[in-house]
């Protein structure tokens, strides 16, 4: 199975993360932060990914560091259990509606790490946590995981739908990219041999 288990501690952060790739879908994710955690669900079941998160972070400051520190180990983890990329599918996308909101998602597991974020959300707050803090985390996973994404809310009203739908249509679009396709017979997805 594709998988890896990696933890990262710093003075402001202490993380843990169990993820593989050939899953099922289930995750326990303990965050300290709930708004996060919530997505993390989302992003683990609609991916077919299992994922385990566990973190302790400096929230008695803000949640900002929690939120970037766990997107860098889960894109290392994701960087470990994807390996060379062998017979992988290689890209994915997905247009997720949501009530309100409808959200855009292309992703190519290139080994380029690059990040197009057109998201704008209505609030600076979903409860007590700062929208801002959705696109730190998904530029930590992208630049440790080697992943070009591309993010575009076309339609959206309620913050909450919004992000909530950005998680669930990357993971949508990630689940066909880690698909390993039978008529790539193990080979690298790429003219140039190499990802």
């Amino acid at each position: 199975m594709r998988q890896a288990t990696l933890t990262r501690k710093t003075s402001e952060t202490d993380i843990s993360v169990e993820l593989i790739l050939d899953g099922i879908g289930r995750f326990y994710n303990a965050t300290g932060v709930g708004f996060f955690d919530h997505m993390l669900d989302q992003l683990a079941k609609h991916a077919m990914i299992d994922l385990k998160v566990r973190a302790e972070g400096d929230t008695h400051i803000d949640d900002h560091h929690t939120v970037e520190d766990v997107g860098i180990t889960i894109g290392q983890a994701f960087k470990e259990a994807i390996g060379d990329k062998r017979g992988i599918t290689r890209y994915g996308e997905c247009a997720l509606p949501m009530d309100d909101a409808l959200v855009r998602v292309a992703l190519d597991l290139s080994g380029r790490s690059y990040l197009v974020w057109n998201v704008d959300f209505p609030t600076s707050k979903i409860g007590d946590f700062d929208t801002e803090l959705l696109r730190e985390f998904f530029q930590a996973l992208t630049s440790n995981a080697g992943i070009t994404l591309h993010v575009d809310l076309a339609h959206g009203l309620n913050s909450h739908h919004i992000a909530e739908a950005a998680f669930k249509a990357v993971a949508h679009a990630l689940r066909q990219a880690v698909a390993l396709d039978e008529r790539k017979q193990g080979e690298i997805p790429s003219t140039k041999g190499a990802l």
